[in-house]
């Protein structure tokens, strides 16, 4: 899972970068990341981004193709139908994002769905769920 300075924006992790020199800076992202990871938790700004990667029609498609099991590059432009140039470059997107993985093998380049991104999208989602029925606090 890709971790990037945004996450000191989130709100749960509030802290004044500025204020940080850039040795401390590092150290605090560490130990940030730490928790992050032991908690299993999705920051705001993965979320953004594993979101942003869904949100094109045919990058959808290829996770659909994806949900069927590992695919090389040569069966997923024969089941979207892409070119291999326009597939390599959603192909990166997706990848970048953290929804899918890739192994080589020889030549030939194999993805697949990474089911911990899947897994820590579809718990953001239902922390979402159950936080939205939260009746609002009283105005003062």
């Amino acid at each position: 899972m890709h971790f990037d300075v945004s996450i000191l924006l989130d709100a749960s992790y509030c802290v004044v970068a500025s204020k940080i020199d850039s040795k401390n800076l590092f150290r605090l992202l560490g130990l940030m990341r730490a928790v992050i990871a032991e908690k299993n938790v999705l920051a705001t700004s993965q979320a953004s981004g594993l979101l942003k990667a869904l949100a094109d029609p045919l990058r959808m498609e290829v996770i659909q193709s994806l949900s069927e099991g590992e695919c090389c590059v040569c069966d997923l432009m024969e089941k979207t139908g892409l070119a291999q140039s326009r597939l390599s470059f959603h192909l990166k997107v997706l990848k970048d994002s953290g929804l899918i993985t890739d192994r080589q093998s020889g030549r030939w380049v194999y993805y697949k769905l990474d089911l911990e991104a899947l897994q820590l999208l579809e718990d953001w989602i239902t922390d979402l769920k159950k936080s939205c029925k939260n009746a609002a606090k009283p105005c003062s």
